[in-house]
């Protein structure tokens, strides 16, 4: 989803383009004869209505047309800048309100649209569309940058940031003041004119980058499909040969059995098919995409991306771009976040040695002479898991039913936010398609309207791999008007044939859970101004991630693993399993993404020019000693997290930063009487930890939630490795 001015400035220009620009309030006059043509062309297009309807308006997705998107684009951005022009030439002296407040402000109807492009992008991406994001992105970029990089504008919020720290402003207002000035800031706005044009001209061609790379990714995902037989289906579960069978006739392949290469589909392929062969192709198929040195190759595309990247932050002082992205985050430097991952990443690759070592000689009693390769990590898991742990994953899977697991979604939002979920009766609420379901989130006891969450679970062509949580309105109260939530989740599980149940792994329903934590985080809001629904990065997964645990409570398993046949409860002995089995394979889980994670810091803390994207990733998997079993979760040329924008661009290490904070947490409910439902230590997270947002620094919203900083200690015990201060004892 693209931000608008819901987020800062920095999160328009980083997120969404890395958009910066040049010259004095470079803004079109009311004159300017392209923008006039541009609106009396787009006056009546859908795209660019207030939002109408019951909730405080909605989105028109039932009315979306594509060729409105490139027209409202433009006419919307047009008229934000005409705001923004009018903001930054008051002759008045600048204060909060006719200066942050304002920005906060305008942009209302570019904030609709880039709703709708967002979908697009997202959720109904065709070729038709990606034409018009290319020849879009450019503009955007121009757009953005001539914010970000108005002079008047910059030096009316300086002024009133050295104001507010002479004469303090409400807590609220002066975070607001405080992030808004530290992102014009980011992005050069006190930059010399010259190198102010060649930061544009940089994003510029970023933007375009960006555009390519993920098209790229997708156009790999939709381009590469293993077609089965029906003699080649052997260990793959029932459920699963059900649901591959409708892919394939959906795409004109009656009779055989399709496996897609998307990770839903990819992931248990690899963990299930007993045929060797195969399991190597769909690997090669998921862990290549972008890297087929063919029309849809990313390592130039990769190469030109650090190149610039890193010209631009030297023009702002900064001797990598990992100094430039960190120093807002709360990792602060690159220093510190490598830190944490190398505490980590010694105990991650012990543990894998051990799960190899596993699986080895499950093989060899097997009679197999094989060396345990990357596409056979998940089989031969799978098959240790069963013999240790009497433990099979698709015996789990038998009691994670999609419908019920959404029932536990809302049953923890009901308990740990007092929320309560209504079905919104069909036709009620546009959707952009028939698969997406709507509810009414309202707070249980006294009734009030929070918002509306829509879910869209199924994979489909043209919907981007994953999973992922949007906001098409966030929180807000300015002037006294409470604006209320739209967010909405979005997986990528595969349709069932008709009257069959989604069934899926418990990875996935940790991810659904995890999806989830994003989407209450955004109803939790309680903070005035847009700019302070904005994430800092390596804390903005903490919440989702901590919400994962409430899926292996009790209360959730009692109530909603029930067997799709029968109904009957999951059995107590296999609950037992499962929890004695939840440090298993957590070298592969650990090293898969730590590899990601540590490649994204080198790539951006190393000079540009002696990359060749070739060899690098080899180069420096090597010198990190990667175990040849493992692939890095996300390899470098199908890096979308940090090549097709700049959210995650050396942020990746964020989710274990993250992960540090949820470990501590869930220490911190499993230590209070009533675990992780006892109210107060419930309502302490909801008051410091997801309604601020980004209202107070994280780590002082932190330590008012648990009364101290977070250790690394409970995640070494969660994923069972080595404990460093129980070492030193």
């Amino acid at each position: 989803m693209i931000p608008t001015k819901k987020l800062s400035i920095g999160l328009i220009t980083a997120t969404v383009i890395a958009a910066c620009g040049s010259g004095n309030s470079p803004v079109p006059t009311p004159q300017d004869q392209q923008a006039e043509t541009v609106q009396k062309s787009t006056m009546k297009n859908d795209l660019l209505q207030e939002w109408t309807g019951p909730y405080g308006g909605v989105p028109a997705f039932d009315e979306m047309k594509l060729e409105d998107l490139q027209p409202a684009m433009e006419t919307a951005m047009a008229s934000h800048l005409q705001e923004v022009l009018m903001i930054s030439a008051n002759p008045a002296p600048p204060t909060f309100e006719n200066t942050v407040l304002a920005m906060q402000k305008s942009g209302e109807e570019l904030d609709r649209v880039f709703t709708y492009y967002g979908i697009w992008s997202s959720n109904m991406s065709s070729p038709e569309f990606r034409e018009i994001q290319q020849r879009l992105a450019p503009k955007i970029s121009e757009y953005s940058s001539k914010i970000s990089q108005n002079k008047e504008l910059f030096e009316r919020v300086k002024s009133v940031y050295e104001n507010s720290l002479k004469n303090p402003l409400s807590p609220q207002k002066q975070r607001a003041v405080q992030l808004m000035y530290e992102d014009f800031a980011m992005e050069g706005a006190d930059l010399n004119e010259a190198d102010k044009a060649r930061y544009a001209e940089i994003n510029k061609e970023l933007s375009r980058l960006y555009t390519r790379f993920s098209n790229n990714v997708l156009a790999e995902e939709e381009n590469y499909v293993v077609y089965l037989e029906e003699d080649e289906l052997s260990g793959l579960p029932e459920s699963y040969v059900k649901a591959a069978a409708k892919a394939a006739a959906d795409r004109g392949e009656e009779g055989k059995y399709a496996v897609l290469n998307t990770r839903s589909s990819m992931d248990p392929f690899l963990t299930y098919s007993d045929e060797r062969e195969l399991r190597k192709q769909v690997w090669k198929n998921y862990y290549s995409r972008g890297d087929n040195d063919d029309e849809y190759d990313n390592k130039e595309i990769i190469e030109e991306i650090l190149k610039l990247r890193d010209e631009r932050v030297e023009l702002l002082g900064y001797d990598n771009y990992a100094q430039w992205r960190l120093q807002n985050r709360m990792a602060k430097t690159p220093e510190r976040a490598m830190e944490l991952m190398e505490a980590v990443w010694p105990a991650a690759l012990a543990r894998v040695e051990e799960e190899v070592a596993d699986m080895q000689a499950l093989a060899k009693a097997e009679g197999k002479d094989i060396v345990i390769a990357p596409w056979d990590y998940r089989y031969y898991a799978e098959k240790v898991r069963q013999q240790k742990y009497d433990l099979e994953s698709d015996e789990v899977k038998q009691y994670l039913q999609l419908n019920k697991l959404t029932e536990a979604l809302l049953y923890t939002a009901d308990r740990i936010f007092n929320y309560k979920f209504t079905p919104v009766p069909e036709g009620t609420v546009p959707v952009y398609h028939e698969d997406v379901k709507v509810w009414e989130v309202t707070d249980k006891d006294s009734g009030k309207h929070i918002g509306l969450w829509y879910l869209d679970p199924y994979a489909r062509k043209g919907k981007r791999s994953g999973a992922w949580a949007s906001q098409y309105r966030s929180h807000t109260e300015m002037d006294e008007k409470e604006e209320t939530v739209l967010a909405s989740n979005n997986s990528n599980f595969i349709k069932p044939a008709p009257g069959e149940p989604v069934l899926i792994s418990w990875d996935d329903a940790t991810t659904f859970f995890h999806e989830f934590g994003h989407a209450l985080h955004f109803f939790a809001s309680e903070v005035k101004y847009p700019i302070l629904n904005s994430g800092v990065r390596d804390y903005t997964e903490f919440q989702s991630q901590l919400l994962e645990r409430w899926l292996s409570t009790d209360e959730v398993i009692n109530r909603f693993l029930v067997h799709h046949e029968t109904g009957e409860p999951i059995p107590q002995e296999l609950v037992a399993k499962i929890k004695k089995a939840s440090t298993f394979n957590q070298g592969f889980a650990t090293t898969e993404f730590l590899a990601s994670a540590l490649m994204d810091m080198k790539l951006h803390t190393t000079d540009p020019e002696e990359i060749d994207m070739d060899t690098f990733e080899k180069e420096t998997l090597d010198e990190l000693n990667m175990p040849s079993q493992i692939v890095m979760r996300h390899r470098t040329p199908h890096f979308g997290h940090v090549f097709s924008g700049e959210g995650y661009a050396t942020g990746y290490y964020g989710y274990l930063w993250a992960d540090v904070l949820t470990s501590d947490a869930a220490e911190a409910f499993r230590e209070a009487p009533g675990g992780f439902y006892d109210k107060t230590v419930a309502e302490k997270l909801v008051k410091y930890l997801f309604a601020p947002r980004n209202a107070m620094d994280p780590a002082e919203a932190y330590r008012l939630f648990r009364g101290r900083d977070a250790t690394i200690d409970a995640l070494m015990r969660d994923r069972g490795f080595p404990v460093p201060s129980e070492n030193q004892q």
